[in-house]
């Protein structure tokens, strides 16, 4: 049953477009107790069907941009191809430190973007009164 329920947090956030492969890792190794190796290589095994059906729905939408988004991949594709071979090569400690750390990065990008939104919507909802 927290297998069910991991896997449907995850896929709601993975198609909101924020990663829901941070949010099913970070529930496999607190939540599940499996080893950061582990949850990382199931993330990979969840983010391609998730991934797919994402991008039908974003062509069909007409939300994406080719121009932008196809050297963007490749370029991904070289760099999992690398991360995957330093993540694999990394002691677990080392590599949940290294993954808290990304988490705590992402926490705080977010959270700036949100006051940033916040006040350019408050200034803008002042200038139209």
């Amino acid at each position: 049953m927290l297998e069910i329920l991991i896997g449907l947090v995850a896929g709601i956030v993975s198609g909101l477009g924020m990663g829901g492969g941070t949010v099913l890792i970070l529930f496999l190794t607190l939540f599940a107790n499996i080893e950061q190796h582990i949850a990382q290589a199931t993330n990979v095994i969840f983010f391609i069907p998730t991934a797919i059906a994402a991008i039908f729905i974003f062509i069909k939408n007409r939300k994406i941009d080719y121009k932008l988004g196809i050297p963007i991949c490749l370029c991904g594709i070289i760099g999992a191809i690398i991360g995957a071979n330093i993540s694999t090569n990394m002691e677990v400690g080392t590599l949940r430190k290294v993954f808290g750390i990304f988490l705590i990065f992402v926490a705080i990008y977010e959270l700036y973007s949100y006051i940033k939104t916040y006040i350019k919507e408050k200034n803008r909802d002042t200038t139209i009164k």
